[in-house]
């Protein structure tokens, strides 16, 4: 059964390890998730920013320049998310979260598989500069190693959901 495992890091570097390791161990790029607080765009908050033409699908980056943590993955973009501000997202997760005006974060993880109070929680931490990593596994074995990837690299919280 396909699991998805959640990591919260504090770091950007923490969190770009976590992945070149999940990548170093051939988990495709197609099933590994970031989202994080966009640090880098104007004004650090949602001033001057548009919630119009957000498509990460295209590439296109809406409220600032997307650093190398967002690098390592394909389909990385920013968006704009009410209550938050920018953020950076790439992988199957941005997918969920593209044109998301109302659910933020909580409501794309919820698309993800994700329960509501979960996803709400894992919303503040990455309001509060958290970086979330997700990766989806086959079965057991994999969400096994994807978490202790994650907790070797310094997540602070890694959960499992089916």
């Amino acid at each position: 059964m396909s699991q998805t495992v959640v990591g919260l890091f504090r770091s950007k570097e923490q969190a770009e390890e976590a992945i070149r390791e999940l990548r170093a161990r051939d988990f495709d790029d197609q099933d590994i998730s970031l989202v994080a607080k966009n640090e880098e765009a104007e004004g650090g908050g949602e001033e001057g920013v548009s919630y119009e033409n957000q498509n990460l699908a295209d590439g296109t980056a809406t409220g600032g320049a997307i650093g190398g943590l967002t690098g390592l993955l394909a389909g990385a973009g920013a968006l704009l998310i009410p209550g938050i501000g920018p953020i950076i997202a790439a992988g199957p997760l941005a997918g969920a979260l593209t044109g998301i005006v109302t659910g933020g974060i909580a409501g794309g993880l919820i698309d993800y598989g994700i329960p509501e109070e979960e996803g709400e929680r894992y919303e503040k931490e990455v309001h509060k500069g958290s970086i979330l990593v997700a990766a989806e596994s086959e079965d057991e074995e994999m969400s096994e190693e994807v978490s202790s990837i994650f907790r070797e690299n310094g997540a602070f919280e890694v959960n499992s959901h089916d």
